[in-house]
């Protein structure tokens, strides 16, 4: 008896790459007791952000897509994180752990802090196996390096950062040679693209927006996931009914409101950001015959607040200008949050 041809997924159109501490999960590691008590942590313990579960389920509905998650947290604790994504209903096609273990043993000190020469190799070579066309969402946190190693990694697979900027930059930011040499060979696999539509960092530690600024519009700062949702409906990777359900979930379980939910949306305008249509969207999906959304109170008084607050605005300030990243003169951005300060 012969058996079928195996049927092999289609490639993703949209890959979307994920951090977890402080991104996906609420996790305190400012303190040694902060460390401790996290690692001790049993799955049904931890805390995802609200809205990050909704959105990245919203994100997968349409089957074509691929969710990578690279995190610091150890690869000791990769069964307590895959239990928590399980029992959050989160599907994921990579998950790449920080072997801190190895590093000690190997006398690594440096690496169980950077993030550089961990993240940017992890998602390069992540990247040298994805289709050319698949285009790429990156979520991250304002923690670490994120907004600094996304996007050095965009403008590196987009040709417009080059080897001895890469070079320079891997040097300042305390690389060991094996982990750069990882960098140099997995970037040199893949095809010039730009790929990278959108780099989302949650404001954990509510660093103001305006210092994310000098990486251009592409970096977005998002206070909470209703933001990343309302840019997402205007970039075309949501519809307005799953915005609505991501608000409805944010409201439901997360002690959002109409007052929170609106300032969210005033304040991406405010920052310049294109989304009266994606307003517009939202307006008109509440309109209609669809009796469901019609009935999630307080959805409705939601999007009537927000049609008050465009009006309020007036002209909506131009958006943020683009602009070529100078990584050397930010490669501060780069270092541990210790380092920098012995550096001062």
């Amino acid at each position: 008896m012969s058996l079928p041809d195996r049927i092999d997924p289609p490639p993703p159109k949209r890959i979307y790459r994920w951090d977890l501490d402080k991104t996906y999960l609420r996790t305190d590691f400012d303190s040694f007791r902060d460390l401790v008590r996290t690692a001790m942590q049993k799955a049904h313990q931890k805390v995802a952000v609200p809205g990050a579960s909704a959105l990245i389920k919203e994100l997968a509905d349409k089957g074509d897509s691929r969710l990578c998650i690279v995190s610091g947290s150890p690869t000791q604790m990769r069964a307590v994180l895959e239990e928590k994504l399980k029992l959050d209903g989160v599907k994921w096609d990579e998950f790449v752990l920080k072997d801190n273990v190895g590093n000690l043993l190997r006398g690594r000190f440096r690496a169980l802090r950077g993030q550089v020469g961990y993240k940017l190799p992890a998602i390069l070579e992540s990247r040298a196996s994805a289709p050319v066309e698949a285009e790429e969402v990156l979520f991250g946190d304002d923690a670490e390096a994120d907004a600094f190693i996304y996007s050095l990694y965009a403008d590196l697979i987009a040709g417009r950062v080059d080897e001895r900027v890469l070079n320079q930059v891997m040097e300042a930011g305390s690389v060991y040679p094996n982990d750069a040499e990882r960098v140099r060979q997995a970037w040199k696999k893949i095809p010039v693209a730009d790929p990278v539509r959108r780099i989302f960092i949650h404001l954990d530690r509510l660093t103001p927006p305006a210092h994310f600024a000098p990486y251009g519009p592409r970096v977005v700062p998002i206070f909470n996931y209703f933001q990343a949702a309302l840019v997402l409906l205007a970039d075309g990777h949501l519809t307005a009914p799953q915005v609505i359900k991501i608000a409805v979930e944010m409201v439901q379980t997360a002690g959002h409101n109409i007052i929170t939910l609106s300032n969210s949306f005033q304040d991406l305008l405010r920052r310049g950001l294109p989304l009266q249509h994606a307003a517009a969207a939202l307006s008109q999906a509440m309109e209609g015959p669809n009796g469901l959304l019609q009935a999630m109170r307080p959805v409705p008084d939601i999007i009537a607040a927000f049609t008050k607050r465009l009006a309020a605005l007036g002209t909506a300030p131009p958006p943020p200008r683009v602009q070529a990243v100078d990584y050397l003169a930010l490669v501060s951005h780069a270092l541990p949050r210790t380092h920098k300060e012995r550096k001062k």
